[in-house]
């Protein structure tokens, strides 16, 4: 298992902005058709799939694990803290070993269930999904 670097929190306002900054303009684009090559689409999917999560709104099992994650464990599954490919390409682009991936866990489930928590080596670069990859949401760190 590999932890990844974590800038230390540089404060809401700070590390949100040196996110947009380095992320670049997104805007909202409707998905592309089927037909238009994979590059496109799924730059197109990026815009459509990854949306926004307030902190305060995720569930208490995903505080758990951003704190397991800010502490560097111990984690409840051996995959915890393994790198992300991203082969959906639903994330921002980056180099392999950028993203780790951490469970959630899910109450009453007797596997490591749909719930997951994706980091970015930014600062509070975290990413909640509920689907099993199919979409994210970027955590807020400030609300």
């Amino acid at each position: 298992m590999r932890i990844p670097p974590r800038i230390t929190r540089l404060g809401g306002s700070a590390a949100l902005l040196s996110l947009l900054l380095a992320s670049g303009p997104v805007t909202a684009q409707a998905a592309t058709p089927a037909t238009t090559s994979t590059t496109a689409h799924s730059a197109s999917a990026f815009r459509a799939a990854v949306g926004s999560i307030c902190f305060s709104a995720l569930p208490s099992q995903a505080h758990d694990t951003l704190d397991l994650i800010e502490q560097g464990g111990p984690f409840p599954y051996e995959q915890d803290g393994t790198v992300f490919q991203n082969r959906e390409g639903l994330l921002p682009g980056q180099s392999t070993g950028y993203y780790h991936e951490y469970t959630v866990i899910t109450p009453g489930s007797p596997t490591r269930g749909a719930r997951r928590i994706v980091t970015g080596e930014r600062n509070e670069e975290d990413y909640y999904t509920a689907d099993h990859y199919a979409s994210f949401d970027l955590v807020d760190h400030d609300c």
